[in-house]
């Protein structure tokens, strides 16, 4: 499944607190503070890879939360560092914020990393705190929180040629000609639903990215057909290659099945068939007697045929009323 926009929530770590120790040691004493400092929190990251070409993966994770930093401990042991945490998106996406707007990323080489949530400091130990005046601070810094955002997360594929056109007008059959891409092509409107992409070798050294996009129609603006919010896909196309479709102008040869009136046509048959018979009485004698020969043998085959399968005969008497016949 294409999925070109997605709604995420990232949330980096806190930092841990500063710690409140002092020194106990043998033969030392009033040792003094020994408090260590806490670990920084995770990060949040945004990285391009050409290895995804989609944002399904980010449908059954919507919230991405990066470690916490440890607390201090004493003897002048600072806590570790919160895990960082790296989401990878295809090259081309676009990261705001959704609240402010805010483009944090634009994605567009292999390995690309940007920093969207930065995790939270940690606390100063006590260690930090003591002075001439001052040399037993009973007091530590406590960790800051880190950032906490919801990210709008936006695919644009980057394409050298964008193929543009109506319906049915043969984009997904030119993409499969000229490139090794293998599109869903058939004879019914709208048969691309999400945007192909494919590689044309132009010399033994050159290529460039050739990109199919859905049909576009009338009112599409409204709501009309797919609508137009996949355009935002040929944004970065340096070439737009608008496909007409020449055969559509050209009047139909056939007429539909539901032009076609039936009675007419039965008419004539039956004036056919009318005038190839004779007015002779002998050979309207044959006629009748062969037809009466063929009802008997028509109704004998179905008595036969009602006994075999334990069904009721029905028969229109000289009344025109149905009667059951045992």
């Amino acid at each position: 499944m294409f999925i070109d926009q997605a709604t995420i929530r990232v949330k980096a770590g806190d930092g841990g607190n500063g710690c409140v120790a002092f020194r106990r040691e043998k033969y030392v004493p009033k040792g003094g503070p020994s408090g260590g400092d806490g670990g920084s929190g995770g990060s949040v990251f945004v990285v391009g890879t050409k290895r995804l070409n989609t944002l399904y993966h980010l449908q059954f994770q919507r919230d991405w939360r990066a470690g916490r930093g440890q607390h201090g401990m004493g003897s002048n042991c600072s806590g570790l560092a919160g895990e960082d945490v790296v989401i990878e998106l295809p090259i081309g996406s676009v990261v705001r914020d959704k609240d402010t707007n805010e483009v944090l990323a634009d994605l567009t080489t292999e390995g690309e990393r940007v920093l969207v949530a930065k995790g939270g400091r940690g606390g100063l130990g006590n260690q930090h705190f003591a002075t001439s005046t001052r040399q037993a601070p009973r007091f530590a810094q406590p960790g800051d929180a880190g950032e906490e955002r919801q990210l709008f997360i936006e695919l644009k594929l980057i394409a050298d040629v964008g193929i543009v056109g109506l319906p049915n007008a043969g984009k997904s059959t030119l993409i499969s000609v000229i490139s090794a891409a293998k599109p869903k092509i058939a004879d019914y409107p709208f048969t691309t639903l999400a945007p192909n992409l494919g590689v044309v070798k132009a010399d033994d050294d050159q290529t460039f990215v050739v990109a199919d996009i859905p049909g576009l129609i009338e009112g599409a603006h409204e709501g009309h057909g797919l609508g137009h919010e996949f355009l935002r896909h040929v944004e970065r196309c340096s070439l737009l290659l608008h496909l007409v479709d020449l055969s559509a102008n050209e009047p139909k040869n056939r007429a539909s099945f539901a032009d076609r009136n039936s009675i007419p046509r039965f008419q004539v048959i039956a004036r056919s068939c009318a005038l190839t018979r004779t007015a002779t009485d002998t050979t309207t004698t044959r006629f009748r007697r062969s037809s009466a020969t063929a009802c008997a043998s028509s109704s004998e085959n179905s008595r036969r045929w009602s006994s075999a399968n334990r069904r009721p005969l029905y028969r229109l008497n000289e009344h025109r009323h149905l009667r059951r016949n045992f």
